[in-house]
């Protein structure tokens, strides 16, 4: 008992030390790189302290490589940021002189970056910034340029090639469908969107294509992203007992393709 006692205490000595240590790490990156603007940050605060760093981290990517995916991923992040605030900024603090002062003026802070980061974005022409602009800005001028790239090679990747199907989603299920599969047959193995399962799952059963849609379905679990019980989908589908190992089969098959980065939509079965 005295063993684990002391190896549990072992263990938050570690993580207390860690935790200092990463603290500490970003104090003296916010030290040497003035430009990280740290001072709009609300530091020496417990509350949002995870988000935070993270920000700050990233910043300092941006700092060495300001490219308009790097500038997307930071206003993600500072929005998630804004968000804790929100929250911390309800939060009566009983033992500091002017916490909540110092939180209200990070939320008006983050609010004002968020929009110096759109600005910035909008400087840019590339698929990736007139997406965001589009999806998360509401530009209908993005939205057109965006478009107007469909065919090229710009578009050519994963990632668009599923911000394309979006798009499409509620025109035209067909196309919807073939931009997710060949989402997936560009989609690096290091870095897979699982949300493209649940669309192709959903894309298929409105196609009357059943039997994909409980393959897609499959997948999607395997994946950790379950779109239904077992049960529910049995009920669902109503196939026979052979028909759901066949398909689970072929499931598998193509989970492992993915999870290799061979995917062809080639090996979708077809059913008559």
């Amino acid at each position: 008992m005295k063993k684990i006692q002391a190896l549990t205490l072992s263990l938050i000595s570690i993580a207390l030390v860690g935790c200092f240590e990463s603290r500490k790490n970003t104090e003296q990156l916010c030290n040497d790189n003035p430009a990280l603007r740290c001072e709009r940050l609300n530091m020496n605060d417990g509350q949002c302290r995870v988000p935070r760093t993270d920000l700050i981290w990233h910043r300092f990517e941006v700092l060495k490589n300001p490219t308009p995916s790097n500038h997307i991923k930071e206003y993600e992040l500072l929005a998630e940021y804004k968000k804790c605030l929100e929250l911390a900024s309800q939060i009566q603090a009983i033992d500091q002189n002017n916490v909540k002062e110092r939180r209200f003026h990070a939320l008006v802070n983050s609010g004002d970056d968020l929009e110096a980061l759109v600005k910035t974005i909008e400087k840019s022409n590339s698929p990736d910034a007139l997406y965001f602009l589009w999806s998360r800005v509401g530009s209908e001028e993005a939205r057109r340029s965006f478009l107007q790239l469909e065919g090229t090679k710009q578009l050519d990747t994963a990632e668009m090639q599923y911000a394309l199907a979006t798009f499409y989603t509620s025109r035209d299920q067909q196309k919807t469908r073939q931009l997710l599969l060949r989402a997936l047959e560009l989609t690096n193995r290091n870095n897979i969107n699982t949300e493209v399962f649940k669309s192709l799952a959903s894309t298929t059963y409105r196609l009357d294509r059943k039997e994909e849609a409980y393959i897609w379905a499959m997948v999607a679990s395997e994946f950790g992203v379950p779109i239904a019980t077992k049960h529910e989908l049995v009920l669902l589908y109503g196939f026979e007992e052979e028909k759901y190992q066949q398909l689970q089969l072929q499931a598998d098959t193509i989970k492992e393709s993915i999870e290799n980065g061979t995917f062809k939509k080639s090996q979708m079965p077809r059913f008559e």
